[in-house]
């Protein structure tokens, strides 16, 4: 019983949470919608001062004198090539919400712009750069400090896979195995679920969408079922072939794909738009990152940071426990400066382009027209749709990126079964696949539910309050790697002399 009591215990919370949003939606979504806009408002500079804090922490690692050790012993070997390992941590960390977000988002800020006439060429400027700011060094950092100093415990100090682990040089093994080691797995499995099933009706809901807008497909519940069914049986395969084939192979799919849409639609759009985006995009961004990373508009009173900036800062938080223990477990053997340089710059740049895309695209499109770009975000879920209609190829490229979107839907799932495989097994790298196989059905299950009764929203509302107790652990987390970097064998014996 002992064995498995993080596991009941996330299950029994999992499952009365999911109760609450059948049984009471309402309560349950005015009760999360409140305690949302609680932190947003009262603890908006928290969030942008730590994820701030992320950015410089990883920086000054990059660049220290602790670069060089490695995560694993002193002559471990990467366990993959570099092309397939940011394949899956870039699957697991971004995956279906570029594809969700990639024209939308721009699309949004475009249409109402911060303080900008909206549908201008200013507005067009502030899209671009607020994209960019959303997923650039920012997320990547939050991954690295619960990555980083996990994947230094498990392959250097041999410790267990769990979040949990990151603490032994705080406050000491034996604490760690108590109750307060217990409660930090417990909130990473609970966010790690909550923040993937929401992700996964997300993925349905814009699917099906796909479907309809393409092919005439009706947008029932039956049809969402079938199509998530359908992506639970392709995943379950996955999971059980194991990390080596199934998420590796399906992983370096979705770069494939990914590199065959962006280069469709540079080839397609409009080329000098989307280049002079790219450029300029970096250009904002890099000038501007220290005034946006700390922006509130204290005096104004707008929402505009609570609904995206702050939200963005808490949804990358609650993902942190997920794609962070994803990310360290496949890491074994690279130096801290490869893991750094391989999980915040190659990502960011990858986002970067991404947007400049598809994002220009959008733009382009709605500098033409601009009730098409107020048409886009009406619905979310159909912006990518709308956009590609008005584009010539555009349903071939609206088809790749479905195809795209249920690969990445399946890698997604996919990792998240392995990470709650680990974490509710104490730390076991290679969990039983019918350990994960239970948690993709719970994950999958939960997903069907809340979409089919509207309380998807609601639990992604949830899962970002949640992140709000894991920032602080995060903090803490900072603290910790620092802490065993510091005595680590390499340096020890310098330190003494």
């Amino acid at each position: 019983m002992k064995k498995y009591q993080v596991f009941i215990i996330s299950f029994v919370i999992v499952v009365l949470v999911v109760a609450w949003g059948l049984i009471f939606p309402d309560n349950f979504g005015t009760s999360t919608t409140n305690a949302k806009d609680f932190f947003s408002f009262n603890f908006g500079w928290f969030y942008l001062s730590l994820m701030s804090a992320f950015v410089v922490f990883c920086i000054y690692l990059l660049f220290s004198k602790y670069g060089n050790i490695k995560l694993g012993s002193d002559d471990s070997k990467p366990e993959y090539s570099n092309i397939s390992w940011f394949a899956m941590l870039f699957s697991a960390g971004m995956g279906v919400g570029l594809v969700f977000w990639g024209i939308a988002e721009p699309l949004n800020h475009f249409v109402s712009p911060l303080g900008i006439e909206g549908g201008t060429a200013a507005a067009a400027d502030f899209a671009i750069r607020k994209s960019f700011l959303h997923w650039g060094l920012h997320p990547w950092a939050n991954y690295c400090i619960i990555a980083l100093p996990l994947a230094y415990m498990q392959f250097r100090k041999n410790r267990p896979g769990l979040i949990s682990s990151i603490f032994i040089p705080l406050i000491g093994e034996e604490r760690v195995a108590g109750p307060i080691g217990k409660t930090i797995d417990i909130l990473a499995i609970f966010a790690t679920v909550a923040g993937v099933a929401t992700s996964l009706g997300m993925a349905t809901m814009q699917t099906t969408s796909g479907l309809n807008y393409l092919y005439g497909v009706p947008q029932t519940n039956l049809v969402r079922i079938i199509v998530i069914a359908v992506i639970t049986i392709l995943f379950m395969i996955s999971a059980v072939s194991g990390l080596n084939k199934g998420i590796k192979i399906l992983s370096n799919t979705n770069v494939a794909l990914c590199g065959i849409l962006i280069l469709l639609g540079i080839i397609i759009g409009p080329k000098v738009t989307i280049f002079n985006s790219f450029v300029s995009g970096i250009g904002d961004y890099l000038s501007s990152i220290v005034k946006d990373s700390f922006a509130l508009d204290p005096f104004d009173g707008s929402p505009w940071y609570g609904w995206w900036t702050i939200f963005y800062w808490a949804w990358w938080i609650a993902w942190a426990p997920f794609v962070g223990t994803f990310i360290a477990r496949i890491s074994k053997g690279r130096t801290i400066r490869q893991f750094i340089g391989g999980v915040l710059i190659a990502p960011t740049l990858g986002s970067f382009v991404w947007f400049a895309v598809f994002g220009g695209i959008g733009i382009n499109e709605g500098l033409q027209n601009f009730g098409i770009a107020q048409e886009a975000i009406k619905t979310t879920e159909t912006a990518l749709f709308v956009i590609m209609n008005q584009i010539p190829m555009g349903s071939i490229l609206s088809t790749i990126a479905v195809v795209l979107l249920c690969t990445f839907f399946v890698t997604s799932a996919d990792s998240a079964t392995f990470v709650l495989g680990m974490m509710s097994s104490n730390g076991n790298l290679n969990p039983s696949a019918g350990l994960k196989i239970t948690w993709g059905v719970i994950q999958s299950a939960l997903a069907a539910v809340l979409m089919l009764t509207g309380g998807l929203k609601a639990l992604q509302t949830g899962s970002i309050v949640a992140a709000f107790p894991f920032a602080i652990v995060m903090l803490f987390a900072m603290w910790a790697i620092m802490k065993a970097l510091k005595t680590d064998d390499a340096f020890a014996k310098t330190e003494k002399l």
